[in-house]
């Protein structure tokens, strides 16, 4: 495999350093949990090698929130970030064709890329509010198909695909015998309907989460892979086994505790989410110069600056960052235009994220006083 680093990791704010930013709208989760808020006592933890599977109790868990029967239909691993290397480099050979939607969350185009596979962009427009084109997706396929690759709710754009769209993605791969990967991180977090667990669907589906993104636990590096196809799970036991045999149980035992209890946190997550989306539909309201497709979950969003509008983009960048400590992230860690950009509204408290607002206006002004 040739490993390229991607844009949106060397220029991710715990690489620049925190104390450099004023306002970081780059983080795509919510407010990181502190431990001695979970009141969990790990005391009596023995700290020997796990399950090879995960946890039995986490998996239970995770399996009945995703309606599957059985917890070998999960398996845990270190982050949803392994959990898509451990996908794609299980199913994915340089004789293989991959569709994959874009923009995307970076990890799920980079890795097949450096396994050598063909690849096919299903490309989500702004003009048609960043939902995929069936029939275009039927047009791609081969017959060195493997896989289709999404997210949902969308990262970055925060635009969720219909319970239609994901069926009918289903009856392509079931029709064509390929696999659905769907990245489902932010599935917790939808604004009005939430879409069935994918792999509950289909044994041709296979579901990824983590606990990083919806529940601020993004250092416990803790993720999972669901399917009900018993070959998968195998194959990916297997690539786990051979990547680093098992979890740390310090993170399973941490993520097991707070999810029997999320019910208790999700309430307080979305009041904070709901406070600054707000403050985000009021900015972007009328807004002469940006615009955007209103996301339906998540933490983040990806307007854009019209492009009507000259400017000189590396300057406004420029200013934003260097002169207001203002960071979103840039439109090119997605292979698009940079004139869009992902903006994360999770993160920040709300003084933070309202003064990384006007920072943004700010030195739209100085670019292009016009406004």
């Amino acid at each position: 495999m040739k490993y390229k680093r991607m844009p949106i990791e060397i220029e991710s704010p715990e690489q620049l350093g925190y104390d450099k930013i004023t306002c970081n709208l780059a983080e795509s989760s919510v407010s990181d949990a502190v431990f001695s808020d979970l009141k969990i006592d790990l005391a009596s933890l023995v700290l020997c090698y796990g399950d090879h599977l995960g946890k039995p109790e986490l998996r239970q868990l995770i399996a009945a929130e995703n309606d599957l029967k059985s917890a070998n239909d999960v398996l845990l691993t270190a982050g949803a970030a392994s959990a898509l290397f451990i996908v794609a480099t299980s199913l994915l050979e340089p004789a293989d064709h991959l569709i994959v939607m874009r923009p995307n969350y970076a990890t799920n185009i980079e890795t097949p890329r450096a396994i050598g596979c063909a690849i096919s962009y299903l490309d989500l427009k702004f003009e048609e509010g960043f939902h995929p084109d069936i029939s275009k997706l039927r047009a791609l396929i081969r017959p060195a198909t493997k896989l289709i690759s999404i997210t949902c709710p969308n990262n970055p754009t925060g635009v969720m695909i219909t319970r239609n769209e994901l069926q009918q993605m289903i009856e392509i791969a079931e029709e064509h015998d390929i696999f659905l990967l769907v990245d489902e991180t932010y599935r917790d977090l939808y604004r009005d309907i939430q879409l069935p667990p994918a792999a509950s669907l289909s044994d041709q589906v296979i579901g990824i989460s983590s606990v990083s993104k919806a529940f601020g636990l993004p250092g416990l590096r803790l993720g999972w892979i669901v399917t009900q196809n018993k070959m998968l799970q195998e194959l990916f036991l297997a690539a786990k086994e051979q990547i680093f045999v098992c979890n740390s149980v310090v993170d399973e035992e941490i993520a097991f505790h707070y999810l029997v209890k999320k019910s208790t946190f999700i309430p307080g997550i979305r009041v904070q989410l709901d406070k600054k989306f707000s403050m985000l539909e009021r900015w972007i309201k009328d807004h002469k110069y940006m615009e955007w497709v209103k996301p339906d979950g998540g933490v983040v969003c990806f307007p854009r600056i019209r492009p009507s509008i000259e400017l000189d983009i590396t300057r406004f960048y420029r200013i934003l960052n260097e002169s207001y400590g203002t960071y979103p992230g840039p439109g090119h860690w997605f292979e698009m235009d940079k004139r869009y950009m992902r903006i994360g509204f999770g993160w920040p408290k709300e003084e933070e994220f309202g003064r990384g607002l006007e920072a943004i206006d700010t030195a739209l002004k100085e670019v292009f006083p016009v406004i």
